[in-house]
């Protein structure tokens, strides 16, 4: 990934408080470190390791796009690594609290609306290719119960079918969802904005 200023917490929506005082570039280079030495500061802070999840699974089809590049084929288009990091951005910031339903009055259990958007964005590890850009939780979360639809922009590899990319990825998002939340969640809508050319071996869909 080519850094510039664009890829700056600021070019990307990034407040200060939303990576605990450190920057993406920062955060990049912990990366190239293998996180060593470790950085309490970063693995104890809940929008880092949430931008440094999203960052690695970005860079994990960096060696196809160098191969692609190497080959004379047309470059990605930079849009799509773009929707990538403004999903980090969002995702790293906590944004709404969502409670879980308790039995004790004086219990106060709940998981941030970033987390949520992180489980989403994992999901996208489950499906060959996939990247998640924009995540997007509509409706009341706040309220225990309340109905919910996810909205999820995708990045997907030339050659596979659509259709069944995204029932997959609908698939994997679901169980994450119910699996680490309460949510009600009545649809979760798949929305692919980008095709990329990619090398055969990014897998296959059964």
């Amino acid at each position: 990934m080519t850094r510039d200023d664009s890829t700056g917490a600021n070019a990307l929506g990034f407040e200060p408080e939303d990576l605990d005082g450190h920057t993406m570039d920062e955060l990049s280079d912990y990366l190239d470190a293998g996180r060593q030495p470790a950085d309490p500061s970063i693995d104890a802070s809940p929008g880092c390791r949430i931008a440094l999840d999203a960052l690695e699974r970005l860079r994990r089809l960096g060696p196809a796009l160098l191969d692609q590049d190497t080959a004379g084929e047309p470059q990605p288009d930079d849009n799509w690594v773009r929707s990538i990091l403004d999903g980090i951005a969002r995702d790293a910031r906590a944004g709404r609290r969502i409670p879980f339903p308790v039995a004790e009055p004086d219990d106060d259990l709940g998981i941030t609306e970033g987390a949520v958007r992180g489980l989403i964005r994992a999901a996208g590890d489950g499906v060959p290719g996939v990247l998640i850009g924009r995540c997007r939780l509509d409706g009341e979360v706040t309220t225990p119960g309340a109905p919910v639809r996810i909205e999820v922009e995708a990045s997907v590899p030339y050659g596979l079918p659509i259709s069944r990319l995204a029932e997959r990825l609908r698939d994997e998002i679901g169980e994450r969802l119910r699996t680490h939340t309460e949510l009600n969640v009545t649809g979760i809508d798949i929305v692919v904005h980008d095709v990329r050319d990619l090398p055969s071996s990014g897998g296959s869909v059964r």
